[in-house]
């Protein structure tokens, strides 16, 4: 039998083998890659689709308030003093001497009132203060000629008592004489106490006639201090009422309409010194002190400021309104400011620990209270995320408002925040005009 041959591979047909192998690995690779790679690549054009089209909001970085501040508030002006001018005596105006607008000085005198019934008042005063000075002498006439029949009395009784020692009287004729001097004695007691009776009536008449003549010095109006006459509401031949006011229709009555009766007579201002009134805000009531210097402004009077300075405080606030009334004097020499105008006051001040400000229109109110959508850094540093911060708000300015609690001062907030702010929301930030923001 004939041996078999052993089998031998060649080694080119080896190499063919492991390329074929290798060129179906590779084939497979690449057929697995492909497809993984076109899904990262939709994976991030995705992302970055989803990137731009984030909302974007307009962002202000927070501020502090300026330390020196100045505070701008509306009040009217009033005169130092003003008052109204009544009459005591009833009557009828014989003349006037003054009208509005004339300047008058303390003690001037205004007008004169005919009171015949308190002429005839006065007469009548008189005539009782004379008849009780007559009361009064015939009342002490009485009382000496009561002391005389005393005294004689007495000396009558005290003879019978010794011609009774003497037994040349009974005891009964000295008994007698006895109570003749004690009746007399009496009789004195009463004549002096009709003579303080008298004398009580006669001051009694001296104090209603100095009374009446009192009221009758008020005929002649005169003024209580020096000023301007603000207001005039009677003429020659109107009537003053018991309580000293012009009756009927007032001479300064515009457009036909008559004014009620029960007018003053006149009306007289001290406008020298211009005084303000202002209810100061609780937030600015601290910084007022008495001394403080203001500007004062109307708008009559356009560039031109006038200098005043606070006079006084009321020390309390207002519960219902929550604010300080506090009293500006302006020096008013060439009576520039009237009384009544409108002004506005500014002071000044400083703040030791001045406020944030945020814009106004960044402020959200809702049930949570009020907020601010704060931005953040999101976690791939891509976009930024909001976060909805409560504070406390102090005074609006309009197109600023403080915030006196909730915020630290190195935040960045969204300005006019829409409906897609809410709390962990991605936003693209956009700095608003004039205003730092992070993006």
């Amino acid at each position: 039998m004939s041996q078999s041959q052993p089998h031998h591979i060649s080694p080119g047909k080896v190499i063919l083998v492991v390329l074929l192998l290798a060129a179906v690995v590779a084939v497979v690779a690449v057929a697995g890659y492909l497809p993984r790679k076109a899904r990262a690549e939709a994976a991030n054009a995705a992302a970055a689709s989803e990137k731009n089209t984030l909302p974007k909001v307009t962002t202000a970085k927070v501020r502090r308030a300026s330390a020196d501040t100045t505070v701008a508030l509306p009040g009217d002006l009033s005169a130092l003093v003003e008052s109204s001018i009544y009459s005591r005596a009833a009557g009828y105006v014989r003349k006037r001497y003054v009208d509005i607008g004339d300047r008058v000085r303390a003690g001037q005198l205004m007008a004169e009132i005919d009171a015949p019934e308190l002429d005839q008042q006065v007469a009548q005063a008189r005539a009782a203060l004379s008849q009780a000075e007559q009361q009064l002498g015939q009342a002490k006439a009485a009382l000496v000629q009561a002391e005389s029949q005393r005294d004689l009395a007495k000396v009558t009784a005290e003879r019978y008592n010794n011609l009774v020692a003497k037994g040349a009287v009974a005891r009964q004729d000295a008994d007698t004489q006895q109570s003749n001097y004690k009746t007399s004695d009496a009789l004195v007691n009463a004549q002096q106490a009709s003579v303080q009776a008298a004398a009580d009536n006669v001051k009694q008449s001296q104090a209603n006639l100095e009374r009446v003549i009192d009221l009758q010095e008020f005929k002649s109006v005169k003024a209580p201090f020096t000023g301007i006459v603000t207001a005039r509401n009677i003429d020659v031949g109107a009537l003053i009422s018991a309580s000293g006011a012009g009756q009927g229709a007032s001479p300064q009555s515009t457009g036909g309409a008559v004014s009620a009766s029960g007018n003053e007579m006149f009306r007289v201002a001290q406008i020298g010194i211009i005084r303000i009134l202002i209810s100061v805000p609780q937030a600015n009531a601290p910084g007022i002190v008495t001394g403080m210097p203001t500007q004062v402004s109307v708008n009559e009077f356009p560039g031109k400021v006038f200098n005043g300075k606070v006079t006084r405080t009321a020390n309390s606030l207002d519960p219902n309104s929550r604010t300080m009334l506090v009293e500006v004097q302006v020096p008013n020499g060439e009576g520039k400011l009237l009384p009544g105008m409108y002004a506005e006051v500014r002071f000044s001040s400083h703040r030791d620990a001045p406020p944030l400000l945020v814009p106004g229109d960044s402020l959200i109110t809702g049930n949570s209270g009020i907020q601010v959508a704060v931005l953040m850094d999101s976690e791939d540093g891509t976009a930024k995320k909001i976060h909805l911060q409560p504070v406390k708000i102090g005074r609006d300015y309009g197109a600023e408002t403080e915030i006196i609690a909730g915020l630290e001062g190195t935040e960045t907030v969204v300005v006019n925040p829409g409906d897609e702010i809410h709390e962990g929301a991605m936003v693209k930030a956009e700095s608003a005009p004039g205003r730092g923001a992070s993006k």
